[in-house]
């Protein structure tokens, strides 16, 4: 972790939640924010993979927690081990995401948008409506929550409308928790990330539609960017936050983008 974005210490006697921390950019975050001094729940439905960031963090303070952000009563219990296990919580990253294969519009099938819906938007809301609760209720009161949005939020790929589609209300989420946070001293702000190489970004050399037809290699960046960036946004002070955040590999396509 670079010193000079959050220090060795930023995190010291912090607690966070990551979800989608079995892999990707959610390993990344777990890893760099134990790397801060952050305890953290690792949250994400693969309990093998969890433990596999656990295992990483050489010595961190991590709590591998079996977790589907799409069902109330499974994100429940995630809060209330971690309140149980660390005793409150000053950082959620809502991280886990899943995205559909890209069809044309017309062949996609419910059960395919529905399945994004849950996870992307249902998810980060359960999410966040249970880091509201727990962070209104802790002392000293108050928190912060980050969203992982996507230069999707922004502009659309094609074939994307379910992950363009939750990306876009993650926004209007983000500003909502912003607003309705503030009496609470619970903080929101959101990252979007462009063409971080991981699993979701396929295989390196894998190209990508363009508006023009064509298949493109994209440029990526690594995932360890994205992640000093979160550990940033989560070290400031609960009367400073970033409200959003881009994060791209600088020659992607995105401005102009379409």
């Amino acid at each position: 972790m670079n010193k000079s974005l959050a220090g060795n210490d930023a995190g010291h006697g912090k607690v966070a939640i990551v979800t989608g921390a079995g892999s990707g950019i959610g390993r990344a975050v777990a890893l760099a924010m134990s790397s801060a001094g952050y305890s953290v729940s690792l949250a994400g439905r693969r309990l093998a993979e969890l433990e596999q960031t656990a295992a990483m963090a050489a010595g961190g303070n991590m709590h591998a927690v079996s977790t589907d952000v799409r069902q109330p009563d499974s994100v429940r219990a995630l809060f209330a081990g971690t309140r149980d296990k660390f005793g409150r919580l000053d950082v959620l990253f809502n991280n886990a995401g899943v995205n559909a294969p890209g069809i044309p519009l017309e062949d996609l099938t419910y059960e395919r948008w529905c399945e994004v819906v849950s996870v992307n938007l249902t998810g980060s809301f359960l999410c966040a409506q249970e880091a509201f609760r727990l962070m209104k209720s802790q002392q000293p009161r108050g928190g912060r929550i980050i969203n992982n949005g996507s230069v999707s939020a922004y502009a659309p790929r094609p074939h994307s409308a379910p992950y363009t589609a939750t990306k876009h209300a993650i926004t209007g989420l983000t500003k909502s928790i912003s607003l309705d946070g503030r009496v609470y001293n619970i903080a929101c702000g959101q990252i979007d990330i462009g063409n971080a190489a991981t699993e979701m970004a396929g295989k390196p050399g894998d190209g990508a539609l363009q508006p023009s037809g064509d298949i493109v290699v994209e440029p990526r960046m690594d995932a360890r960017h994205v992640a000093q960036a979160v550990v940033y946004m989560a070290s400031l002070p609960l009367d400073a936050n970033v409200q959003f955040m881009t994060v791209m590999a600088t020659n992607m396509p995105f401005i102009g983008r379409g």
